[in-house]
């Protein structure tokens, strides 16, 4: 039998009612179109966990339970009454389901298909919002509470056990976290996989498939994020990076009716996605995550129908029409017409151990799972932009004292005012002008830092064990070279930038290469303007340029 669920982190009966809403008679009349009736027996599963050719299910009569699946047996989540339905946000995406639904008694259900889905939250406003929200929110009932198929067993001393965690999270993938030092179940887990505690970190994935330090593409292959995807065919765009700017061109172009594929090499956001809360950008008046930003936005772009995979890296692109994109784990991607949005990468300092210390104690990201591990202790950010001052905000909170170290004589020229008025007033933060690391220490974890002062001399040693590295940008152009005009600081050129190698009667449109048909937006862009709302702006307006080439 089911057991009860009293460990579960649940909402107010508000949030519950949004998570769980009612369709009334004339709702559920409306939906009979698009869906077949069917019915359920007695204690028949009607979902089972993982399935990936699975609807929704409206309850017409009868009662559906929503139970989680762990090797402790079944949990209740939720009973399903009249007007209720089943779902959540990977029924967009073709991933598969992360609960079991099961009758509880004898009922009758409308069953609506994934394509009719989509056509109805594409064409019916109020509906399509009803489902939306509620899918969202499901969404984070399941990650807060760890229910899914997935379990990561790692150390917080482990560079890969920090990317995995990371990767999971940025996915909003929900996942279940134990810490070899913490944690006294882990050596049973282990031991029921033959796994030994030398090969953390470990993903268990539906709890049957132990992964002893996966890539983070063969992460996403276990757990099937890339499922319902094909990339055989040829799309009419193929969208390179799922930053603001990238996940923008998914956006509009789906919308519009273009057949496009998203290729991303780790998760949607990009570099804003890492950000810990966007003030500045419009709409948003009191701030919203670059994770929460490009979750909504990566949503956004399935409900239109666009396809997203996940951790594929693209390795070259072929300039033969129509244009092939060959990845790194040796598939390929074809597409009429291409947009790079592969945006940018912090800029690592010149230090011959820094690689030692990456996810160990160097980190290019403030999220919420790098302010976990430095909670209560004293880090450093290293920038004067806005990332680092956010970052500098953010970690205040939850860390024991936050140096923010920068190359100048102060943040006026670099950040904007409403950062600096932050830091300023935070009695956390400590910011240190003409100030540069010299040198990092530690073994297996950094443990000591050496700062120095370009403007005194003065050289001294802290012991912080934390280091957020956020300074300036290079583009993430290698694969294109010999392929695409790049500038001297290797972005891409694009519009009346390119000057050779152009081979059409016509100029190149606004944000296009010097090959016909491959755009160029966002950070990536030659000359472009290094901001959220702009990259958004560009992500957008180059399907204009896309619709043009594809009627020529």
């Amino acid at each position: 039998m089911p057991m009860a669920a009293p460990d579960l982190v649940l909402g107010s009966p508000e949030q519950t009612e949004a998570m769980f809403p009612k369709l009334d008679a004339s709702q559920i009349a409306g939906l009979e179109t698009f869906g077949q009736q069917r019915d359920a027996q007695p204690h028949e599963v009607i979902l089972e966990r993982g399935d990936l050719h699975h609807g929704i299910f409206v309850v017409l009569s009868g009662k559906i339970e929503g139970l989680r699946v762990s090797a402790k047996g079944e949990t209740v989540l939720h009973v399903l009454g009249r007007g209720e339905f089943t779902g959540d946000v990977n029924l967009l995406s073709g991933r598969g389901t992360l609960i079991r639904a099961r009758a509880l008694e004898a009922s009758t259900l409308l069953e609506i298909d994934r394509a009719n889905l989509r056509h109805i939250m594409q064409t019916d406003a109020a509906l399509g919002q009803i489902f939306l929200n509620a899918f969202l929110l499901r969404r984070v009932f399941l990650i807060s509470n760890s229910i899914g198929d997935a379990v990561l067993i790692g150390s917080n001393h482990s560079s890969d056990t920090l990317r995995l965690r990371d990767f999971l999270a940025r996915n909003g993938q929900p996942h279940a976290y134990l810490d070899v030092e913490v944690d006294p179940e882990v050596q049973t887990v282990l031991d029921q996989f033959g796994v030994p505690l030398a090969d953390i970190p470990v993903l268990i994935c539906r709890g049957a498939v132990a992964l002893r330090n996966p890539s983070n593409s063969e992460a996403a292959a276990c757990l099937g994020l890339n499922a319902g995807i094909d990339q055989v065919d040829v799309s009419d765009v193929v969208v390179i990076g799922a930053g603001p700017s990238g996940l923008a061109a998914a956006v509009y172009g789906a919308s519009e009716g273009l057949k496009v594929l998203v290729l991303e090499k780790n998760a949607p956001g990009g570099q804003a996605g890492s950000s810990s809360r966007i003030e500045n950008y419009l709409g948003f008046p009191m701030g919203i995550s670059g994770q929460e930003l490009s979750n909504r936005a990566f949503v956004q772009a399935e409900k239109f129908g666009a396809h997203i995979a996940i951790a594929q890296s693209a390795k070259e692109l072929k300039t033969s029409h129509p244009y092939t994109v060959e990845l790194d784990d040796g598939g390929t991607a074809r597409g009429r017409t291409v947009i790079i949005a592969a945006g940018s990468r912090y800029r690592r300092l010149n230090l011959p151990n820094l690689s030692q210390f990456e996810g160990v104690g160097v980190y290019y990201g403030a999220t919420h799972v790098e302010a976990t591990v430095c909670r209560d202790e004293e880090v450093a950010v290293v920038g004067g932009g806005n990332s680092a001052g956010q970052a500098a905000a953010f970690l205040a909170g939850t860390a024991k004292h936050v140096y923010l170290l920068v190359r100048g004589p102060c943040l006026a020229k670099t950040m904007s005012r409403y950062l600096i008025s932050r830091i300023e007033a935070s009695p956390r933060i400590t910011l240190m002008a003409w100030t540069i690391i010299e040198a990092l220490e530690g073994n297996t974890h950094l443990k000591r830092v050496l700062l120095h002062n370009t403007k005194t001399g003065k050289r001294e040693t802290r012991d912080i064990q934390h280091v957020f590295m956020m300074t300036g940008a290079d583009p993430n152009t290698e694969w294109l070279r010999g392929s695409v005009a790049l500038d001297a600081k290797g972005f891409v050129k694009t519009g009346t930038e390119v000057t050779d190698g152009w081979s059409l009667y016509r100029p190149p449109y606004p944000l296009e290469t010097n090959l016909p048909g491959v755009f160029a937006v966002g950070d990536i862009r030659s000359e472009s303007v290094k901001r959220v709302a702009s990259a958004v702006g560009e992500g957008s307006m180059v399907v204009q340029f896309v619709h043009r080439v594809l009627a020529e």
